[in-house]
């Protein structure tokens, strides 16, 4: 069971890293009146974000295994 959570959580960090704007209009764009892409502080701490689960997800399919 935790190494399929694992992966939803790899895969989840994965989209968060590589399409922070895709995570922006799903979550963030309809609160907004002002047209526009998101701010830098934003991709980065998305970005950020992403970089933890996959670390995340890939200590529980480490910690699976031993």
């Amino acid at each position: 069971m935790y190494l399929v959570l694992s992966i939803f959580l790899i895969f989840g960090g994965l989209v968060m890293a590589l399409f922070p704007e895709f995570i922006y209009q799903l979550s963030e764009s309809w609160k907004s009146d002002a047209v526009g892409t998101p701010s830098r502080w934003y991709i980065y701490s998305t970005r950020f974000g992403g970089i933890m689960c996959i670390l995340a997800g890939l200590g529980g399919i480490v910690v699976q295994f031993i």
